[in-house]
């Protein structure tokens, strides 16, 4: 049988190889992909602790992050195609001048 150990480990893995991706990356949506990476290492580590404890409330918690994962994706996604649209890139440095206000 699988340890405690082994399904908190891969969890870990799962969010830290999400977290250099959003660090690392200038794609947009190679971005979103790794927020997703790092939603599901969390949720891996509460249905194994969930299960580990013989608790339901941690999988409740999981459920209710896929469903908002599903909005945040219709969401995201028609905003990177909007963004493409006016850019024709995904690159994140084409995108700074959204944050800088009219120069005079």
């Amino acid at each position: 049988m699988i340890s405690l150990t082994s399904y908190a480990f891969v969890a870990m893995m799962l969010f830290s190889i999400g977290a250099i991706g959003v660090i690392a990356r200038r794609n947009i949506f190679v971005i979103y992909m790794s927020i997703e990476m790092m939603l599901n290492g969390v949720n891996l580590f509460l249905v194994t602790f969930a299960r580990y404890h013989f608790n339901m409330d941690p999988q409740i918690v999981t459920v209710m992050v896929i469903a908002i994962a599903a909005a945040e994706a219709a969401i995201f996604l028609s905003v990177i195609i909007l963004l493409f649209r006016s850019r024709k890139s995904l690159d994140t440095d084409i995108f700074t001048t959204l944050t800088q206000g009219e120069k005079s």
